[in-house]
C-alpha cells in the first residue's frame, strides 16, 4: 500500500515538475512569438499601424476591437531612437516589450501629461555615453533605457465609440519612431516604472 502511495506522489510530482519547466520555457523555443509574427509587416525603426482586430485575420491574438494598433519593431545597435506619439481623443498608451516579450516600460497619456508623448529609447551603455547637461532635467527629456538591443513598441489608441475610430488611427497615424539624429542632452531615465 505505501509503494502505491509512493509511486502516485512521485508521479504528480513528476508531472508537476515537467509541466512547470515545460511553461516556462516555451517562450523561449515558440518559433512563431510576437516578435517573429511583426517582422514580415512591419519596418525596422518605424511605425507599422496594424489592421483593425477580426477574429479571422487578427495578427496577434487578444487584440481588443476598441483600440487602434501601431508597432514600432526597434533595434538600437546603430544608436537611439526618437519617439514621438500624438495623444488621442479618448486615451493612448505606449508599452515596450524585449525581443523574448519582457514587459518593462509602459507609459500613457495620462502620466505623460501632455498632447504628444515623447521619448528616447537607448541601452543603458548608450545612456551612460551622453553628455551631463546641469539645464535639461528627466522633466524636460524623457530617456527609456531598453534591457535589449532589439524589441517592440506597441502604441495603442482608444476608440470610445465605434465612430471615433478614425480619429484614434489618425493619432497613431502620426506617430514617428526613427533614429535619432541629434545627440539628446543627458538627463535621468526612469527604471523599472511600468
Amino acid at each position: 500500500m505505501i509503494r502505491l502511495l509512493f509511486t502516485i506522489v512521485a508521479g504528480v510530482v513528476l508531472g508537476l515538475v515537467v509541466h512547470l519547466v515545460s511553461v516556462l520555457a516555451l517562450p523561449r523555443i515558440a518559433t512563431q512569438d510576437a516578435y517573429s509574427r511583426l517582422t514580415p509587416m512591419t519596418k525596422l525603426n518605424g511605425v507599422t499601424q496594424l489592421p483593425l482586430a477580426d477574429p479571422n485575420t487578427s495578427p496577434m491574438p487578444f487584440m481588443d476591437p476598441a483600440f487602434a494598433l501601431a508597432i514600432c519593431r526597434y533595434d538600437l545597435s546603430n544608436g537611439p531612437i526618437k519617439l514621438m506619439v500624438p495623444v488621442s481623443q479618448s486615451y493612448t498608451s505606449v508599452s515596450f516589450y524585449t525581443r523574448n516579450e519582457i514587459a518593462y516600460y509602459a507609459i500613457n497619456d495620462r502620466s505623460a501629461g501632455r498632447k504628444v508623448i515623447e521619448l528616447d529609447l537607448m541601452t543603458e551603455a548608450q545612456h551612460s555615453e551622453l553628455p551631463e547637461d546641469e539645464e535639461i532635467t528627466a522633466a524636460d527629456r524623457l530617456i527609456i533605457d531598453s534591457p535589449t538591443a532589439t524589441g517592440l513598441i506597441v502604441m495603442k489608441a482608444l476608440a470610445a465609440e465605434p465612430g471615433l475610430m478614425p480619429q484614434a488611427q489618425a493619432s497613431l497615424q502620426a506617430a514617428a519612431c526613427a533614429p535619432q539624429t541629434e545627440v539628446p542632452a543627458k538627463a535621468e531615465a526612469p527604471r523599472g516604472r511600468r
